[in-house]
């Protein structure tokens, strides 16, 4: 692939945007093991991988200005492509990652035996979905430092990628970190529902008929009703697209 000095091709843009996404802030250096593994398969140094994925932190508008701003026509074609259809962009990353990295040899073989069949086998669908949810869940989860948005709740086993816009609405946002919180699961469901929201402000709205509970004390009342108000804890990068809640406000939410 890549040799020490050359241009950057495609491949390796793909890889670098899949370790950005994937990686802390804290972990995009050099003597990350992870990275020194990704620059031994491409050929390439550890310091120049980690300056790419930074690099790429320019383009994302939650961390303009934490990026190295040395972008390349490349990246910005990649970061474009991925923002305009982001589960595209996402198999293709994953796809070379496993092929690349992890020397996933078969990877690519049931996406030809589909071609070969004139479309997608089932087989091929499920690998594809289940890529884009796994870049999806990884790039949130590092956006919100592994935090519920709501609770700050930090275990991992409680804590769901949540879409704004849901998985079965936009095929071209599935993976894209901008269309999702990270929220526990008692969170997640009641946002799924309808029961919850969040306003031009990011401060959390409670569905009516929850608000009818008051006068009764539980669960449900001091985790939601009275949490009205509170601003979510918005991430590092991929902040929440504002249109994308909007969207949630018109045609998930219950009302207010």
């Amino acid at each position: 692939m890549g040799k020490r000095g050359s241009g950057w091709s495609r491949e390796e843009v793909l890889v670098a945007l899949r370790v950005y996404c994937a990686l802390p802030f804290g972990r995009l250096h050099s003597g990350n093991p992870e990275i020194v593994r990704i620059a031994e398969a491409m050929g390439r140094s550890p310091g120049s991988v980690a300056m790419k994925a930074c690099n790429l932190a320019g383009l994302d508008p939650a961390q303009k200005a934490g990026g190295l701003g040395n972008c390349s026509s490349l990246d910005k074609q990649v970061w474009d492509e991925f923002k305009s259809d982001s589960e595209k962009v996402a198999n293709e990353a994953e796809e070379v990652y496993g092929r690349l990295v992890l020397g996933e040899e078969l990877s690519g073989r049931d996406e030809k035996i589909g071609e070969w069949n004139g479309g997608e086998t089932e087989v091929v669908r499920e690998v594809k979905a289940r890529r884009a949810q796994g870049f999806f869940r990884r790039a949130v989860m590092v956006s919100y430092d592994g935090r519920c948005a709501v609770s700050g709740v930090g275990l991992a086993e409680l804590l769901v990628a949540s879409h704004i816009v849901p998985w079965s609405e936009d095929e071209e946002r599935r993976a894209d970190p901008s269309n999702g919180i990270l929220l526990n699961s008692f969170y997640d469901r009641s946002f799924d529902a309808g029961f919850i929201t969040f306003d031009e402000d990011w401060r959390l709205v409670a569905a009516r008929e929850l608000k009818g509970r008051e006068k009764q004390p539980g669960f449900i009342v001091e985790n939601v009703v009275r949490r009205e108000g509170e601003r979510l804890r918005l991430p590092g990068r991929f902040v929440p697209d504002a249109e994308a809640m909007g969207w949630h406000r018109e045609n998930v939410f219950r009302g207010s």
